[in-house]
């Protein structure tokens, strides 16, 4: 019996770029707002890929640039017994896209989120970093009205 076949949408291939620069940007040292910003404007202009980089990914980009220390301290809520800084620099990429998603994204339901980073996870990283990442995800999930409410109106500029 074979694998099912895994639809391969548009946000799909958005996220994953996303997710490629939000990495790039941590490797590159340039984590915080303006070095996101700065990063994504490079990407929309000159990109290695053979594609443009797709505007949901900027979309992404620019959502957890603006949103960057809600989002940081929302997965700190959420890492027990862990820091940001000691997850693969992979894993916070997708993490934080994850986040950006759950709390600031109206336009895709929580539990596609959750599925998209962990088969992200399941790609790009370690193989214990799938079940990392749902269980965390899923934590967030589940509180995820509450905390939209609380960090939506909080870290408008933060």
């Amino acid at each position: 019996m074979t694998a099912p076949e895994r639809r391969v949408t548009a946000r799909t291939k958005a996220r994953r770029r996303a997710v490629d620069v939000l990495f790039e940007a941590d490797q590159r040292d340039r984590y915080d707002p303006l070095g996101l910003s700065d990063l994504l404007q490079d990407r929309l202009s000159v990109t290695a890929a053979q594609t443009a980089l797709p505007q949901y990914s900027a979309d992404i980009v620019d959502g957890v640039a603006t949103h960057l220390r809600a989002l940081d301290d929302l997965l700190a809520t959420y890492l027990q017994g862990w820091t940001l800084g000691r997850l693969p620099a992979v894993d916070r990429a997708i993490l934080r896209m994850a986040a950006w998603e759950l709390v600031f994204n109206d336009e895709v339901d929580d539990t596609t989120v959750v599925d998209e980073a962990v088969k992200l996870a399941a790609d790009l990283s370690t193989d214990d970093s799938p079940g990392f990442v749902n269980a965390l995800l899923d934590r967030m999930r589940l509180l995820a009205p509450a905390v939209r409410e609380e960090l939506r109106g909080t870290s408008a500029g933060a």
